[in-house]
């Protein structure tokens, strides 16, 4: 019976301490640093081409560290090279065009130089066969004043002379207008051909546009990296089609990671961007990473469908990202973390 009694004690005096041990953790992970479980996750970029086609070459495999502007996967790209051509034939014919129009203008601006110069000199001509023949009438009119003194031939010819010098003036001054009218057409030329080079201008530009566009579309025939990165994902393969926009390369970039984890209610306030965090994985058990909360939740996660005591509240968690920066590749998307947040930063 004592030795039953004894046992009995025995095993009270264990499941004592057992208690006491657990409820002096608990109380020590609530006395620490507020900080939790998580994941790291890495910054993720699906790169994809603009246009369709057969993937002709892959030169990098999963795994591999690529540098900004390698080339990841390059396509076949017909259709687009032959429009690249089309749209170079179709600049050059738009600009001979536009210079042809620009010569035209030249002419039909020369044109009116000199249209107007023989309108200027019409109207010169016809000035002074106007005063010839005002002239030739104040002859012809004292002539016929003096009669008595003056012979009858010498008034006829004198006024045969202001007649013809009337049909003279008569012809300078039409002249002068169809010169003045030639100068008005030419110059409505000049306007038109003007026109027509802007015109040649304006489709040698939208030439040039298309040429630009058909420049982009092969040169998105060769994908490459925008970062520097690692290849996560290769979901095709050499030889497949693919439409445009379809993402060929998934990357990921390491050298800033991020470390979510959930903090409980409790310790929400411990919590605030810009604090510093330490980071610790069982994969480098010697290391300690230095981080900075990037992000807080403004809502929580797991909420109970009915918050009514303490412990309700106590089991709302808020989502919390940690920036760490990760020169070397060590902490890697998917590796378990144990993250601090560090005392004193509360706000």
């Amino acid at each position: 019976m004592k030795r039953i009694v004894a046992i009995v004690a025995v095993v009270v005096v264990v499941l004592v301490t057992l208690l006491g041990l657990k409820v002096y953790a608990q109380r020590a992970a609530l006395d620490g640093p507020a900080g939790g479980s998580g994941v790291v996750e890495g910054t993720s970029v699906r790169v994809a081409s603009r246009v369709g086609g057969r993937i002709v070459a892959q030169p990098v495999r999963e795994g591999q560290q690529v540098h900004a502007g390698d080339v990841l996967a390059e396509l076949d790209c017909i259709e687009p090279k032959a429009g690249l051509d089309e749209a170079r034939a179709r600049v050059q014919a738009a600009q001979e065009q536009a210079s042809a129009a620009h010569r035209a203008a030249d002419a039909a601006g020369q044109a009116v130089v000199a249209a107007e110069a023989g309108a200027r000199a019409a109207a010169a001509q016809a000035r002074a066969a106007t005063a010839q023949r005002d002239a030739a009438e104040r002859q012809a009119g004292r002539l016929a004043a003096a009669s008595s003194d003056v012979s009858a031939a010498m008034q006829d010819q004198a006024r045969a002379q202001a007649d013809g010098l009337h049909a003279q003036t008569d012809a300078v001054q039409a002249q002068a207008q169809a010169g003045s009218a030639q100068a008005r057409a030419a110059g409505q030329q000049a306007a038109a051909a003007g026109s027509q080079a802007d015109a040649a201008d304006q489709a040698a530009a939208a030439a040039q546009a298309a040429l630009a566009r058909a420049e982009v579309a092969v040169a998105e025939c060769t994908v490459t990296a925008p970062v520097d990165a690692t290849v996560r994902l290769l979901p095709f393969e050499v030889g497949e089609l693919v439409g445009p926009g379809t993402p060929l390369v998934t990357l990921v970039d390491l050298s800033v990671v991020q470390a979510a984890f959930y903090l409980p209610n409790a310790d929400l306030a411990a919590a605030r961007a810009g604090g510093r965090a330490t980071v610790s994985a069982d994969a480098w058990p010697d290391r300690v990473f230095e981080g900075t909360v990037s992000t807080v939740a403004t809502e929580p996660e797991f909420t109970p469908r009915n918050i009514q005591t303490r412990t309700d509240r106590d089991r709302l968690v808020y989502r919390v990202e940690v920036d760490v920066p990760n020169p070397d590749g060590a902490l890697r998307p998917g590796m378990p973390v144990e993250v601090e947040l560090a005392a004193g930063d509360a706000p």
